[in-house]
């Protein structure tokens, strides 16, 4: 007796190609990316061969499935290429603390890491943490925060305003993209 195999098959990686493809019929569109319309594989498949050229399943969930006749090698890179550039983008929020009683010395050098980044692309929240009777005067916290955002106001727009939270008040700064 035979045992049942119980774990998933394994998925192929990337796209079916070529005669791995096994759905009777194929959404065709060619190398200029004109839409030829519903063709049998094989048919599809001959038509690629002579071109020179690869058939990629590039929509296998759609019914007929979406194929492409496309150079593989040049489809991989192209896609390999996208994916770099998605993950680039993302950045991250970068956070900095600030006391009520800061001095001004202190001030400086923590706009200017704001400035840098805020010119990386970063997001900035700027947070003011209250600590004992400082919880009282709030507003000493609320005053420094307005006075940053006015001062970083040619580098910066407000995401998010003075927002209060337990213990400290913060607000979210974005880069101001640059007009081109």
């Amino acid at each position: 007796m035979r045992k049942r195999r119980t774990e998933p098959r394994r998925q192929e990686r990337g796209p079916r190609v070529n005669e791995k493809i096994r759905i009777p019929e194929v959404l065709l569109i060619d190398e200029e990316g004109k839409k030829i319309g519903i063709v049998p594989t094989a048919e599809a498949l001959t038509m690629a061969s002579e071109r020179g050229l690869d058939l990629v399943e590039v929509a296998p969930h759609l019914r007929p499935p979406i194929a492409k006749i496309v150079d593989y090698g040049k489809f991989k890179y192209e896609q390999k290429k996208q994916a770099r550039g998605k993950k680039r983008k993302i950045l991250e929020m970068k956070e900095v603390r600030l006391s009520v009683n800061i001095d001004e010395h202190d001030l400086a050098t923590k706009y200017k890491k704001i400035i840098q980044f805020l010119g990386k692309g970063h997001q900035v929240k700027l947070a003011v943490f209250f600590r004992g009777r400082q919880m009282a005067h709030k507003e000493l916290g609320n005053q420094l925060l307005r006075g940053l955002v006015e001062k970083l106001a040619n580098s910066a727009t407000l995401e998010q305003g003075l927002t209060p939270q337990g213990r400290m008040t913060f607000v979210v700064l974005a880069p101001k993209k640059i007009k081109s």
